[in-house]
């Protein structure tokens, strides 16, 4: 990270301890996104190597911006080719994202929707299927009570969950060369997600309805396992593949909740 950063440009007079958050509004260009705009430019997708890349109002992004983010997802770094040079910087960051249900934002809010089924549907498709098949989740979120507080495990609860999930994914992958369920291939996924049989079935199920490409299925299972983990189980259920079934973007956007 520090290196990344000093290349960029930034002066650092010492080695970066805080994971990066970089937040790019809508208007970024795809070079401005994943860096080549320049020699020695680094896009966001870059910056956000080892953190947070917060994507605002994701349906508003240029396309092209969007999937130029396809190889980074998946690959975890960019490789720019500009006038028969080629640099390859890393860029493994967590993708968040957020986007109004509809034009209007009231999808799903009662008659406070004024938008048709045609303009929801037009509306969906500005993200396209590539992309929306490396997104893990997808969860609407509902508005805050009166009260003006959400409902929902708190910050620190959620915290240190996901701390020990965090530490029985390290227990089981040592002597694997990776700590966490997000960096396992399809070979160590089918040592370590073993499923019940009724598990095995509900993923049959979605792969014969066209629910599950083949990226999507190994997306599905280490969601599937990271969800037993957050319960301290090592065998994954059905019930942690439903779950994780049921937050894929297929699930969501079939069901009209996008």
């Amino acid at each position: 990270m520090t290196r990344i950063h000093s290349a960029s440009g930034k002066p650092m007079c010492e080695l970066a301890f805080e994971r990066p958050f970089r937040a790019p509004h809508h208007s970024i260009t795809a070079a401005g996104l994943i860096g080549g705009a320049r020699r020695g430019f680094m896009g966001e997708a870059v910056l956000a190597h080892n953190g947070v890349l917060f994507l605002d109002e994701l349906s508003e992004f240029a396309r092209p911006a969007l999937q130029a983010l396809r190889q980074p997802l998946e690959e975890g770094h960019v490789a720019l080719v500009r006038a028969g040079r080629c640099a390859v910087h890393p860029a493994r960051f967590m993708l968040l994202a957020a986007t109004n249900p509809c034009p209007c934002g009231f999808a799903g809010e009662g008659e406070s929707c004024r938008c048709s089924d045609a303009d929801r549907a037009r509306y969906a498709r500005r993200l396209g299927g590539p992309l929306l098949d490396r997104i893990d989740l997808l969860v609407q979120m509902r508005r805050a009570g009166p009260d003006g507080r959400a409902e929902g495990m708190g910050s620190g609860a959620a915290r240190e969950r996901v701390a020990q999930a965090r530490e029985r994914q390290a227990a089981r992958l040592v002597g694997t060369g990776v700590t966490l369920n997000s960096q396992l291939d399809s070979r160590l996924l089918r040592r370590h997600a073993r499923l019940e049989s009724r598990a095995e079935e509900l993923v049959c199920r979605a792969r014969e309805r066209g629910m599950l490409s083949a990226r999507g299925h190994d997306r599905a299972l280490r969601v599937a396992r990271t969800i037993a983990d957050l319960d301290a189980r090592e065998r994954v259920s059905a019930g942690d593949v439903s779950a994780a079934l049921a937050d894929r973007p297929e699930a969501a956007i079939g069901g009209g909740d996008a």
